[in-house]
């Protein structure tokens, strides 16, 4: 679902009460652990966290005047859901997630 919030608090608001302290809990280890320079905002109707044009000037492929994305944060119908962009771009990295994260669901 995405959220017409344009700011971050206002995202988390307007929440549901059982998501809010799970999301809440979510950003502050994201805030905890980004690479310095990195930075918070809405992104696509979700919690966005960016590599700013002031660290990466070419901005996003698909449209430069849009910064690096970087993870994203949201909370789905059914589901709290991190779109982790950066793991696509190391191959080394991306098997050992696909491999791990294989090992933790159960199958239909």
């Amino acid at each position: 679902m995405q959220s017409k919030a344009t700011t971050v608090e206002q995202y988390i608001e307007e929440l549901p009460e059982d998501r809010k302290q799970a999301i809440s809990n979510l950003r502050n280890i994201f805030l905890k652990k980004l690479p310095q320079g990195f930075q918070e905002q809405m992104s696509y109707g979700m919690l966005g966290y960016v590599v700013p044009h002031s660290l990466y000037p070419p901005g996003y492929h698909c449209d430069p005047k849009l910064p690096l994305p970087f993870i994203n944060l949201a909370s789905q119908k059914n589901f709290i859901a991190i779109y982790h962009s950066g793991v696509y771009a190391d191959p080394e990295l991306l098997h050992w997630f696909t491999t791990a994260y294989s090992k933790t669901i159960q199958p239909n």
